[in-house]
């Protein structure tokens, strides 16, 4: 069954809920100027401290500096080989569906070749071994909380595998923007070593601070490199396990492999729901020990 369907400029049904739903998802892509942007977010930020707690008063870390100037921070290791294997082993026989093909299903092993992108479901996200621990970590959800100035809602989790073929070009592998909410913060975390031909993700460093259109939009390689230079794009590689933050509604995109395939574990924070999804919480099959509040839009 697929989850968290997301609705673009139509509203569907994560959008049939209320007014104030639409409202708070169109208000969040129409206003665009940076400044009033801060203002609604630290409004929104300020209500919910006052509902679920103060965020921990504690200076900013050189993570959430480079985060506030760049939109970009690299984080390390935060999962071992070990544990990526423990991943990888879980996720071996569950089903995949297509991102562009929601239709088709399969296992990793009989991939179509045509395929370009696939994702998980996420019961088996959030089942899949370290997923949820790391998602509520003391150091992630710190870094969300002292960039979104309040408790984070887990608003977000995908497991997406990118692979290499000539079929058409998703335009996730375009430079775009995302307009999720009026803030929020992404980790991104490689479950396979990813070099400059395995899909590495770029990103435009300080764009995050720029005024973006009302409609997002997707640009050819050409049209950024002419607007902020080459050097602007940061081209992300590392070891699986690697991590990083990135507030995407800087331009970004997620290279196209062409040597072998990207496992990539995505997380997203975020002060609301994003109105457009449908959100399906799934049944989480362990003990249950995190923030219920946090968990609430993706754990039964």
């Amino acid at each position: 069954m697929r989850v968290n369907q997301f609705v673009k400029i139509v509203p569907g049904e994560g959008l049939k809920k209320s007014a104030l739903s639409n409202c708070l998802y169109y208000g969040q892509r129409l206003v665009t100027a940076p400044f009033l942007r801060k203002r609604i977010a630290n409004v929104i930020a300020r209500a919910i401290r006052a509902r679920h707690g103060a965020v921990r008063l504690e200076p900013d870390s050189t993570e959430t500096q480079a985060l506030d100037r760049d939109g970009f921070a690299s984080l390390g290791e935060l999962l071992s080989p070990d544990q990526c294997a423990d991943m990888h082993a879980f996720l071996i026989d569950k089903s995949l569906s297509g991102r562009h093909a929601q239709d088709i299903r399969f296992i990793l092993a009989d991939r179509p070749e045509t395929m370009r992108m696939a994702e998980y479901d996420l019961v088996d996200i959030i089942n899949c071994p370290h997923v949820l621990a790391l998602a509520n970590s003391a150091r992630l959800l710190g870094l969300a909380e002292q960039y979104l100035h309040c408790k984070p809602t887990l608003s977000s989790l995908m497991l997406r595998w990118s692979f290499p073929t000539d079929a058409p070009i998703g335009n996730v592998q375009r430079f775009h923007r995302d307009s999720d909410d009026w803030r929020y913060l992404k980790i991104m975390v490689y479950l396979t070593d990813v070099g400059a031909l395995d899909g590495p993700h770029v990103y435009v460093l300080g764009t995050h601070n720029e005024a973006a259109p009302t409609r997002i939009k997707v640009e050819d390689d050409a049209a950024i490199h002419q607007r902020y230079g080459k050097d602007a794009a940061k081209v992300v590689t590392g070891l699986k396990g690697a991590g990083f933050a990135v507030d995407t509604a800087g331009i970004h995109k997620g290279e196209m492999p062409v040597a072998k395939p990207r496992l990539m574990l995505q997380i997203q924070y975020s002060l609301l729901p994003s109105y457009a999804n449908r959100y399906l919480p799934q049944r989480y099959m362990g003990a249950f020990t995190f923030d219920r509040y946090v968990n609430r839009l993706l754990v039964a």
